[in-house]
């Protein structure tokens, strides 16, 4: 990902309803990102009670929750965290994950955020979830935005 971020567009965030769908697997970096990601959205509006949290055992169960809590949410956001290791393994899910985050939004029209850091290093990956670099804003951001862009065209194609 890049350290360029998108210009930020307020959203208010008052009537949205969004879903996330978080990880077990690294749970203490996933929980830092979602923190940061509930910290953002209650700052923009969203309610507590808006905001549905299902945990799921690792990234690659991510995309089958998102797609089973879409309906009646003006987005959804999956989060997870995969670090290298002696393999590639974590290359492989993610792009998998990638992938079926990215059909499940196609599918069920309701935009999907893919909230999956994929890292060769520990230290990356606490940069981006607890660290300097505030992945979790960043996806509350774009939660907002697409939220936002959903409740003003609906479903119809752009």
């Amino acid at each position: 990902m890049s350290l360029a971020k998108p210009s930020l567009i307020p959203v208010n965030g008052a009537k949205m309803r969004i879903g996330i769908v978080a990880a077990r697997f690294n749970e203490a970096l996933v929980d830092g990102l979602l923190t940061r990601m509930i910290a953002g959205l209650t700052a923009a509006g969203v309610s507590e009670k808006a905001i549905s949290v299902v945990r799921v055992p690792g990234s690659h169960e991510v995309p089958w929750a998102v797609q089973a809590l879409a309906e009646e949410r003006d987005c959804m956001i999956g989060l997870g965290v995969l670090i290298g290791g002696d393999t590639n393994h974590h290359e492989m899910v993610g792009q998998s994950v990638s992938q079926a985050l990215q059909q499940v939004a196609l599918t069920t029209g309701v935009p999907v955020i893919n909230g999956v850091i994929v890292a060769n290093t520990l230290a990356q990956a606490r940069a981006r979830c607890t660290g300097r670099i505030d992945r979790g804003a960043e996806f509350a951001q774009a939660a907002l935005a697409m939220g936002a862009l959903k409740r003003q065209i609906g479903t119809k194609q752009l």
